[in-house]
């Protein structure tokens, strides 16, 4: 059976409260489905490492995302380093900049991801971006660093998934990419080496446009698979196969 890898998922999330076990059962029985859990704060970090212990085919990142920056202070980063240091937690996030809402403040902000980005690099952890309308500040944060990254549900222009390239960082498609109005995202994703792009659900959110209304889950990959399948040229099996591959290597599995 193909592959299905969700680089990035939050079946923590309480839309999930009440059929949680059944989805993730269910997926569990498909060959080859491995999903990255993402922490939003210390709460939903320990609640994905829970969740990566309770099943063999689910990991971890773990992370203060940038809507709970204020409890990135160093009693709060100190709590994450020890979660970092579990055996099923992959990565360090989500973590970044998100400028759509007014609070945090943007310097409370990039405080905060600053001293994960140095958290990072201490412990040797790839970094997993989360970067809502802030792409000149959040480029600026990882210019210079040798971190590996992956830039989740990536919405930025050409020019910069370029320069996150030749850093030798990943990109990560969502759901959007499959929209109709989505024409220089698939550009984007058209004009990316293969071997560095990462598919996700960011489940339970962004579902692909056939899903639209609908709470987002990993059974829905492949149709965004199939949307990243036309613009490479190739069989959304290999597209599939393809994202399999990059996903074990981005998070060392």
């Amino acid at each position: 059976m193909t592959p299905v890898f969700d680089s990035h998922a939050h079946y923590d999330d309480a839309a999930f409260e009440y059929d949680r076990e059944i989805v993730l059962t269910e997926l569990s029985r498909q060959a080859r489905t491995r999903v990255v859990n993402a922490g939003c704060d210390l709460a939903s970090s320990r609640a994905s490492l829970e969740l990566a212990e309770s099943y063999p085919f689910v990991y971890a990142a773990c992370g203060i995302h940038p809507s709970a920056a204020e409890t990135a202070a160093p009693e709060g980063l100190g709590q994450l380093e020890e979660l970092l240091k579990h055996p099923k937690c992959v990565a360090l996030g989500e973590i970044g900049l998100d400028y759509h809402w007014p609070t945090p403040s943007r310097e409370a902000q990039k405080a905060a991801f600053a001293a994960q980005l140095e958290l990072a690099a201490r412990i040797g952890k790839p970094v997993v971006v989360h970067d809502r309308e802030a792409h000149s500040d959040t480029m600026d944060a990882v210019r210079g660093t040798s971190l590996r990254g992956l830039f989740h549900c990536f919405s930025g222009s050409a020019e910069m998934a370029a320069e996150l390239i030749r850093m030798g960082w990943y990109i990560g498609f969502a759901g959007p990419l499959t929209y109709p109005n989505a024409r220089k995202l698939r550009e984007v994703a058209a004009g990316a080496p293969r071997d560095r792009v990462l598919l996700e659900t960011d489940a339970p959110y962004l579902p692909p446009q056939r899903r639209r209304g609908q709470r987002c889950d990993s059974r829905f990959l492949p149709e965004t698979a199939a949307a990243l399948a036309a613009v490479w040229g190739v069989s959304a099996e290999e597209a599939l196969e393809q994202t399999d591959r990059n996903g074990e290597t981005f998070y060392g599995l």
